[in-house]
């Protein structure tokens, strides 16, 4: 008895059960009535046969004329000992079925069955064992085999799929992403990331992304969330556009962390939580967390060292900033290019700081994401900046984001990016004041300021921004002159 080897089978997907045929084909009237109920397409006789776990049985004598094409044929022959020639038994144990089958069907199929029947190394056995595949999914493949008939639901799937790629079957495995992909959700996205990377599926882990950037507080407060590698976390701690704040992430993590620990049998210390993250653990990015929620909830949790938290309250607290190793780039949530306007023509020296913010005005003619400012640096060499940067809607004098932090400048006239933690949603035809009050040395200054700026950021109309000085407390700044040089934002 011959034996095909291979990886375990793949975990099913959970969910609502339902099952996905191919456009077209045929459902009585009986079971399109029973479909809403059952959630399953009918199948026909071979395949209910074959559901209850016996083979098809029909009159042996004259039975191709009851059948009058050859896809009518060839699915008469499927699950049946009629002129089989080979024999499956798949599955381990108790569970294992032995399925009959027809070398030449499954070798016009699967180059991996033609090289198994007609190879170099072809095997001569009449029984093949595949202990590592699923009957249902097996099954499935010979079903598609046999008819180009689709049988996959939430329970067999990610079998199927499996299965599918064992074989070399790529239009299965085509059938069985887009079935993953319709159904694909916050609650499952973690589940179905981890099995697309397994599967070396690109584009069902892209769309996985996208749903968890989109959806990213559901997708890990789900239960799947706790159960993915290290390596998939990682891969998601990584991106720019979890739409999520950190603190919150951070939760996340450590509750990963506690069921990894349950998996590696663990005491739950925060010393092995420290251990079982790893990597993943520099890829949180303490420096956008607000001053308490770093206080709350890291700092306490133990799982960071003494001299890293004091460097993080440091880095909150003081300027010059201490060197954290830790990202304090912006997760923005957002799609597209980064854009950026300069609302100067040119850089002169000496614009001085007493404490009083530089603001202007502006709006804009469609709904953006502003997400930093460029603003100039020393005159003076290589400096350092406190810098507190607000955006207004002027109207309301309300604060809509803001950020406390620094920089560092290099003494040229060039700008220097200041982000905020979030990105700041700014709506057509709104007045908004941005605002920026630096503590450091005098520094470069821009003149010769445009009241009208306008740029092309993608598909649709051009972005316009519209300038106005702001009145009030001000350190100087104008449509005319000022700090405040440039804008950067998401469409």
């Amino acid at each position: 008895m011959a034996t095909g080897g291979g990886a375990p089978a793949a975990p099913h997907l959970e969910g609502h059960a339902s099952n996905y045929t191919q456009p077209g084909a045929a459902m009585n009237a009986a079971a399109a009535n029973s479909a809403a109920s059952a959630a399953v397409l009918p199948a026909p006789p071979a395949a209910a046969a074959a559901a209850a776990g016996g083979l098809h049985r029909e009159p042996m004598y004259n039975w191709q004329a009851t059948k009058s094409s050859l896809k009518e044929r060839f699915a008469f022959l499927f699950n049946n000992e009629l002129l089989s020639d080979v024999r499956f038994v798949v599955g381990k144990g108790r569970q294992a079925q032995r399925i009959p089958a027809h070398k030449f069907v499954l070798a016009a199929g699967s180059a991996v069955f033609d090289a198994m029947f007609n190879g170099g190394m072809a095997t001569t056995s009449a029984e093949i064992e595949l202990p590592d595949v699923e009957p249902a999914a097996f099954l499935s493949l010979l079903r598609f085999l046999y008819s180009d008939e689709i049988h996959i639901g939430p329970e067999t799937v990610m079998t199927t799929l499996y299965t599918a790629k064992k074989y070399a079957v790529p239009a299965l495995e085509g059938h069985c992403v887009e079935f993953l992909t319709k159904h694909l959700r916050a609650d499952n996205a973690f589940m179905l990331l981890t099995q697309a990377r397994l599967f070396d599926e690109p584009q069902l882990a892209s769309l996985c992304l996208d749903t968890i950037d989109k959806s990213t507080a559901d997708a890990v407060n789900a239960e799947g969330f706790t159960d993915i590698d290290l390596d998939t976390l990682c891969a998601v701690l990584e991106r720019d556009t979890l739409g999520i704040r950190e603190s919150r992430l951070f939760g996340a993590v450590v509750r990963w962390s506690e069921a990894e620990c349950f998996r590696q049998q663990l005491p739950i210390t925060a010393e092995n939580k420290q251990k079982v993250l790893g990597k993943a653990l520099t890829l949180i990015r303490f420096p956008l967390m607000t001053v308490e929620e770093f206080a709350a909830g890291p700092a306490q949790s133990g799982i960071l060292f003494d001299r890293e938290v004091v460097n993080l309250f440091l880095h909150f607290t003081v300027n010059p900033k201490p060197r954290v190793e830790y990202n304090d780039r912006p997760r923005c949530s957002l799609r597209g290019k980064e854009c950026s306007i300069s609302r100067f023509q040119q850089v002169e020296s000496r614009w001085g700081y007493s404490g009083t913010s530089d603001r202007i005005r502006f709006n804009v003619n469609r709904r953006i994401s502003v997400v930093g400012f460029g603003l100039y640096g020393s005159i003076h060499g290589p400096n350092d900046y406190q810098v507190n940067i607000q955006i207004i809607e002027s109207d309301k004098s309300q604060t809509l984001g803001q950020n406390d932090t620094g920089f560092s400048c290099d003494g040229t006239a060039s700008t220097f990016r200041v982000m905020f933690k979030e990105p700041v949603e700014i709506l057509p035809n709104v007045s908004y004041t941005a605002c920026a009050t630096l503590k450091g040395p005098d520094s470069h200054y821009g003149t010769k300021g445009l009241k009208k700026v306008s740029h092309e950021s993608g598909p649709g109309p051009k972005t316009t921004f519209f300038f106005f000085s702001s009145p009030g407390n001000n350190n100087g700044t104008s449509v005319e002159d000022g700090q405040i040089p440039e804008i950067i934002y998401y469409i």
